[in-house]
């Protein structure tokens, strides 16, 4: 196998002489299939002066220009797709029929980036409105902030650089990325990727390190804007030391979804099994809790249990496995305490359970303590509980018994529960008749709470990547 390279990109250059290199290894194979070239102190330094530099560059561009690289690169991915896929399975350990969906959708989202270039638009305020200002007009409109520093996290490597990267470079603002530590290839790959599709060298600037590196760039004020996806503890370091800046946010969450009586019981199952364990649950809004009306919890945890057996758990790259492993054993080992923990307080373990290496069964627990990490914390890894409950009511209440808020799902054929429910529950977005897990990138996705502050899809992201100018006239009296 051919050892691939992850280098930091700095004004137009691509960094490795003497610099820090690290192993990066399969996890599911524990194969070494890459080094990453860790940047300095110094070339953060360099990239964030160069990123400033070329701020007023960018902001130039014309929008026509902008969307017609960002449509170019879409067009090139989608030529790229299956080499891009099986390098995030080869990375992440994501099965290939999770990544070749994740690299489709980050085609859509740098086309849907590329059209939102075009309608950075304003509007004219008359003046008459008020007693002063019948000689006036306000005209706005949308300009650039100027530095985008993007932190993007592991679970969705590519799109989630797409995410910020392309609505970034929609607006017409100069971008510093700092991608994931353990998925640097990917980033790689689709730096290279922008710049074949014409985007200036200047325009993305791109650094690989851990903690130390992301804290530089936060703290720097040449940014303007921090937009961060990932943990909760990183997010409150991150308010901590950024300033005078905006923060964008998209955190995690224990998402819940809501079985109700008269729920399609089987379609329910079907999508809960696939969207609870895909990327062994890796996702921010992976079904966690699962609340079941008591009087069909029995049946419902049969069907579950069966849809749940069927997923085939092991190599990420074979086109039929459903469940692959985690992004390291750290992870796996964590899960697998966890899963103990909960049996130890009273749950039921229905299935799976079992870890080898990165891997872990895909697991469902009956009725955990609601005090559980596997309940109360954000698992990111391949368990669904059940918790019966008697009233919708209380459902909505212990969904809402929590830090977090980004989406949940209410299975239901009544309508009026449906919008009952959709309308009380504490979170970003609800699905109804699906679970929790379900997302279309030009959709505004984000939450409450702890999980987040802001929207991301390219429209969304661009209004808080843009400031709004006004320009006044004043006419003669």
């Amino acid at each position: 196998m051919t050892i691939m390279e992850a280098k930091s990109f700095i004004n137009g250059e691509w960094i490795s002489s003497d610099r820090e290199v690290i192993e990066m290894k399969s996890p599911y194979s524990g194969e070494v299939i890459g080094k990453q070239f860790l940047a300095t102190k110094a070339d953060v330094e360099d990239a964030l002066a160069s990123t400033y530099a070329a701020k007023k560059e960018i902001a130039k561009i014309s929008s026509y220009d902008r969307a017609k690289i960002l449509k170019k690169a879409a067009a090139l991915m989608e030529r790229e797709k299956e080499r891009f896929a099986k390098l995030i399975s080869l990375e992440l350990g994501k099965p290939l029929k999770n990544t070749l969906d994740e690299v489709a959708r980050s085609i859509e989202t740098l086309e849907l980036s590329g059209e939102e270039a075009k309608r950075l638009t304003g509007e004219t305020l008359p003046g008459d409105a008020s007693e002063r200002g019948a000689k006036a007009i306000a005209s706005t409109f949308r300009v650039p902030v100027g530095v985008v520093a993007a932190i993007t996290p592991f679970n969705a490597p590519l799109n989630l650089v797409c995410h910020k990267v392309g609505p970034s470079f929609a607006a017409g603002n100069s971008t510093i990325l700092k991608p994931a530590p353990q998925t640097a290839l990917i980033a790689t790959e689709f730096l290279k990727l922008l710049l074949e599709a014409g985007l200036p060298e200047t325009a993305v600037n791109m650094v690989l390190g851990g903690v130390e590196a992301g804290q530089q760039i936060v703290k720097d004020d040449r940014v303007n804007i921090i937009s961060f996806t990932g943990g909760t503890i990183a997010s409150k370091n991150i308010c901590e030391i950024a300033g005078m800046k905006k923060v964008l946010l998209e955190l995690g969450g224990n998402a819940s979804t809501i079985v109700h009586e008269d729920a399609d019981l089987a379609r329910a199952a079907d999508i809960c099994a696939k969207t609870g364990f895909s990327n062994s649950g890796q996702s921010c809004i992976s079904v966690q809790r699962v609340y079941v009306h008591r009087a069909v919890v029995d049946e419902f945890a049969e069907r579950l249990k069966a849809e749940i057996q069927k997923l085939k758990v092991g190599d990420p790259l074979l086109p039929d496995t459903d469940v692959g492993t985690l992004v390291h054993e750290n992870s796996a080992l964590r899960i697998e305490q966890w899963i103990e923990e909960a049996i130890k307080e009273g749950a039921t373990l229905l299935t799976g359970g079992k870890r080898n290496g990165a891997s872990v069964e895909p697991t469902l627990l009956l009725n955990p303590s609601k005090t559980s990490n596997v309940v109360c914390q954000e698992v990111f890894g391949p368990i669904v509980g059940l918790i019966p409950y008697d009233t919708i009511e209380e459902a909505i209440e212990q969904t809402n018994d929590s830090s977090f808020g980004l989406q949940a799902g209410i299975f239901t054929n009544k309508m009026d529960v449906a919008y009952q429910v959709a309308h009380a529950l504490e979170v970003g977005g609800v699905v109804i008749n699906g679970s929790s897990n379900f997302r279309l990138d030009h959709w505004p996705y984000g939450g409450v709470k702890n999980s987040g502050i802001g929207r991301e899809g390219p429209r969304y992201a661009i209004e808080d990547m843009t400031e709004t100018k006004m320009i006044v006239l004043r006419l003669p009296e």
